[in-house]
């Protein structure tokens, strides 16, 4: 084998070497002379063949199917994002554009009745006690509605919250807050325990129950704020516009 490699180098640079003097003009002269020609193929069958079988020497598509097997191995073996993390990025980045037009609209149209009533005595500057109740009634029903999507949501088979005392006597707390709220005669009480409702469901909805989208959540993080901010401003409203009948009372009587 050892005696084998030098054998070989010479019968290619041999054969090399002859291939050069005979390509450009010299191998067209060569090629009008038909004898020329026939004896030009059987030197190249007996130098050039036995080296192309030799079992020592594999054959050029050989190393390049090797070669081709290595390069696809090797842009395979690039890493690749899997789509589990995939999906958990695009969670991420979801917002409310996201979210059903069904769900958003109808939880922007719930909020008018929050958003309208501090606003109307506002402008008019006028407390009514009737409007106020009218409010943490409405703020009562909203928190046992919230309260009770936990029923809806642990209760299908494919859920991934259990039907358990966890989930189902937890979801009954905003109710029996909201029904509280209606049983004080002081609005401010009232109001104050609609927050404490509204808050606990919140932390439910977004802590406690992590399977829920991400649109949903910031829907309920935002329309939260809307809710407590306008039960807080009744409130308000009460205090200020009954100081100032109030003041106005002392001066009419003075």
């Amino acid at each position: 084998k050892t005696n084998m490699f030098p054998l070989i180098q010479r019968c290619c640079f041999h054969t090399s070497f002859q291939l050069q003097k005979l390509t450009g003009p010299r191998l067209l002269l060569c090629a009008k002379n038909e004898k020329t020609l026939s004896s030009l193929g059987l030197w190249l069958r007996r130098n050039v063949c036995p080296l192309s079988r030799s079992s020592s020497l594999k054959p050029a598509s050989v190393y390049s199917t090797q070669l081709q097997a290595f390069h696809t191995s090797a842009v395979v073996s690039k890493k690749k994002t899997p789509p589990d993390s995939e999906a958990e990025a695009q969670k991420h980045k979801e917002s409310l554009k996201d979210a059903p037009k069904p769900a958003l609209y109808l939880s922007l149209a719930g909020l008018v009745p929050f958003v309208t009533m501090p606003l109307a005595m506002a402008i008019q500057g006028t407390y009514y006690p009737e409007v106020a109740f009218a409010q943490v009634t409405y703020g009562a029903v909203t928190a046992s509605f919230l309260g009770g999507m936990r029923w809806g949501f642990a209760l299908p088979e494919s859920s991934p919250a259990k039907p358990d005392w966890l989930n189902l006597a937890n979801s009954t707390v905003p109710a029996l807050l909201a029904w509280q709220a209606l049983l004080f005669q002081d609005v401010t009480q009232g109001a104050v325990m609609l927050v404490m409702a509204l808050g606990i469901a919140l932390h439910y909805d977004v802590a406690l129950l992590p399977p829920y989208p991400r649109w949903f959540k910031i829907l309920r993080v935002w329309g939260t704020v809307v809710m407590v901010l306008s039960l807080l401003a009744t409130t308000a409203l009460k205090l200020i516009l009954e100081e100032q009948r109030s003041d106005g009372r002392h001066k009419l009587q003075n």
